[in-house]
């Protein structure tokens, strides 16, 4: 069954590509600023589902051993990741403000440009392939750390005082995720409006809520290790994109010189433009290949010096709970 859904949402892909190569003839103008607004509405829906899927793990990682007895202590955690999502919304309106007011005094393309580049930043961080073990790992551990602290204490001290600290262990494992998104999504938010970042961002927040369902509620045993580097796979497309996207928005703002090949302007699609954010300039492709040279090389680098072997292997599945915190310490 999930094969076959599978096929067919690879085939709904390709029906779009083929759509898009026979409707948007010719060669694609250098000078258009975006691509489709289809692509920054995957490019989204892909950011904020791979965010909320590192939430949900560090969450489930924060709540795996807090059975029986316990248990009463998963309902501050949950109540600090709600708060966490509220000002999350709260930093979005915030943040759309303050780039409002800034549009009155800069210009619209040198704005664009800055918020794209802070985008990219913002997408290398996420993606975190090299500094693996202190983004990732440290701050699981750091998390782990804090609630056996928390639960350790907790006869020693109030149980207000404990109430509050998970309340807060809750509210950072959600807020960072938040506010990375909010920060990276201000670039589309200039150039497409809020109708497509709020389309975007509920596909993934649905598919989000679909992990988050069967983690919490229905106790499912999910494949997470192969979920992440599924997502980070994506990332690393919405990364080409976005660098695409970026070096020729400053090419606009005459941040940078464009400097077309000829022979490519008559052969490339207007879709691999539009879909891919691939244009006929120099700037812009080299722009790409350093950015797929980071990510590989950031990739492969990351597994030597933690000297994986360079195959991922599977290893034997142990109890559910144990399972999560492991899967979630050595996502590569």
């Amino acid at each position: 069954m999930i094969a076959a859904i599978l096929c067919v949402a690879a085939a709904a892909v390709v029906a779009v590509l083929i759509w898009q190569g026979l409707t948007e003839k010719g060669a694609p103008d250098p000078l258009r600023p975006n691509t489709s607004s289809t692509v920054a509405f995957l490019d989204i829906g892909v950011l904020v589902f791979r965010e909320g899927l590192e939430c949900i793990l560090v969450l489930a990682a924060i709540t795996a051993s807090m059975t029986g007895t316990k248990q009463a202590h998963r309902r501050p955690v949950a109540v600090g990741a709600g708060v966490a999502f509220g000002a999350t919304l709260i930093t979005w309106l915030i943040a759309v403000r303050i780039l409002g007011s800034l549009m009155e005094s800069v210009p619209a393309l040198d704005l664009q440009a800055a918020t794209g580049l802070l985008a990219v930043v913002v997408l290398l961080v996420i993606m975190n392939w090299f500094f693996h073990k202190i983004y990732w790992g440290g701050w699981i551990r750091a998390h782990n750390r804090r609630r056996k602290t928390l639960l350790a204490n907790g006869r020693r001290s109030t149980h207000s005082r404990l109430w509050w600290g998970l309340v807060l262990l809750g509210f950072t494992s959600l807020y960072r995720e938040g506010f990375e998104v909010v920060l990276f999504l201000q670039s589309y938010q200039l150039r497409l409006g809020g109708g497509v970042v709020l389309k975007g961002a509920l596909l993934g927040l649905l598919l989000s809520g679909m992990v988050a369902v069967l983690t919490f509620v229905l106790q499912q045993r999910l494949p997470y290790r192969k979920m992440l580097i599924t997502t980070g796979i994506l990332l690393g497309v919405v990364l080409l994109v976005m660098v695409g996207e970026q070096a020729q928005e400053m090419q606009l703002a005459h941040w940078i010189s464009r400097t077309e090949i000829p022979w490519l302007v008559n052969i490339l699609p207007a879709w691999v433009g539009m879909w891919f954010a691939i244009f006929p300039t120099y700037e812009t492709l080299l722009a790409q290949g350093v950015a797929a040279i980071v990510v590989v090389g950031s990739y492969y680098g990351a597994r030597h010096l933690r000297g994986l072997p360079p195959e991922f292997e599977e290893t034997p599945q142990p109890a559910p709970d144990a399972r999560i915190v492991e899967q979630l310490e050595t996502v590569p």
